[in-house]
């Protein structure tokens, strides 16, 4: 979500109505530009393993998958009793 910070804006020579509708203008322009912003990383973000190394996994000898699970064993903690 877009956060919106007011600052603020220079104001022009004239005075009035105009400079109210200056102001009022520039704002909603700032304003729609960061609300609909298409650009949204968190979809980018890479969320584990994908299919890639899916196939890399599979495609290695059985006895480097007998090596890998040995080692996962050994990492995962002992029950206590």
């Amino acid at each position: 979500m877009a956060t919106i910070i007011s600052a603020p804006l220079p104001r022009p020579t004239t005075k009035g109505e105009a400079t109210l509708f200056a102001e009022f203008r520039a704002f909603w322009r700032a304003f729609v530009a960061k609300a609909f912003n298409p650009y949204r990383p968190e979809l980018h973000y890479m969320r584990g393993p994908g299919p890639a190394c899916h196939a890399k996994q599979m495609a290695l000898s059985p006895a480097v998958r007998s090596m890998l699970a040995d080692i996962r064993s050994a990492k995962k903690p002992s029950p206590r009793v």
